[in-house]
């Protein structure tokens, strides 16, 4: 598996890079090749006095690599100018990437509640599975809150095309993973499952695939606001990730995520694991 690293060169990325644990978690889910990118913001020029950003962040990323590459990867480096959601996003798509990850320091303090701009775009736009990987966000030397970065999943399901997708994660996942709970919310809008079939069912089904892989798992169906419910599950399980497709059910076109998706990676505490819905021709 291939993956992107975008890193901006701040002490949050850095801790992604640096977390020896959390690169562990990567390779035991089958990745083996990271592509390391940083992106010039497009409003810096080569020629600004005294600034020679692509020397700098050339350095870093070197640094970077030498870190990578001891822990067993094989790292590609892209210093590229631009939009930096653009870029990685094209990044992503030209090599082929499994996977982007992105270092986020999470909920802001202030009232508008946002996660990192690029990591948002990220969310928004990317074409394969994003990994926003949670950091320390008061701390000056930062580090991952959660190091196992797939050891107790939580993955929330409405029962949408786009939630079995991301379910089939764990056919990597599994690997790295040794606990799950699957959750599923109802609404009043919830459009639920066809008739004769209850979530219960459906949940254990899909608990039983995870148990035949050794996963030991629990579900839950709770009732209330989707995204309040899913991190009330996050924090009772203590999870690591929270798995969830990036689509569901609802059938507006959105500039932002679905609202459900959106609350949980700008508010959860845990890593966030998002599956883009299927690519169209």
């Amino acid at each position: 598996m291939k993956a992107v690293c975008a890193t901006d060169l701040s002490a949050a990325s850095e801790a992604t890079i640096q977390s020896e644990t959390c690169l562990e978690c990567l390779g035991r889910i089958g990745v083996d090749t990271m592509h390391l990118v940083t992106v010039v913001p497009a409003n810096v020029h080569a020629g600004m006095p005294g600034i020679d950003f692509e020397k700098r962040r050339k350095r870093a990323l070197e640094r970077y690599r030498r870190v990578i590459v001891d822990a067993g990867f094989d790292v590609e480096m892209h210093v590229v100018r631009g939009t930096p959601h653009r870029r990685i996003n094209g990044i992503a798509e030209t090599v082929g990437a499994d996977m982007t990850i992105v270092g986020s320091r999470g909920k802001s303090p202030l009232e508008n509640r946002v996660i990192g701009s690029t990591a948002r775009n990220l969310a928004r736009t990317s074409s394969v599975p994003l990994l926003v990987n949670r950091i320390e966000r008061k701390a000056d030397d930062p580090e991952v809150l959660r190091e196992h970065l797939f050891r107790r999943m939580l993955f929330a399901t409405d029962f949408s095309t786009n939630a079995d997708r991301a379910f089939e994660a764990f056919s990597y996942l599994r690997h790295a993973t040794r606990e799950a709970t699957l959750v599923h919310v109802e609404t009043p809008k919830d459009p639920g499952l066809p008739e004769g079939q209850k979530p219960t069912d459906r949940l254990a089904e899909l608990a039983t695939t995870l148990e035949d892989w050794g996963i030991e798992s629990q579900t839950a169906v709770r009732q209330g606001d989707p995204a309040d419910e899913i991190l009330a599950a996050e924090d009772a399980a203590d999870s690591t990730t929270i798995l969830i497709g990036s689509r569901g059910h609802s059938r507006l076109r959105r500039l932002l995520l679905g609202s459900v998706s959106e609350d949980i990676v700008t508010r959860a505490t845990a890593n966030v694991l998002i599956v883009p819905p299927e690519r169209t021709t």
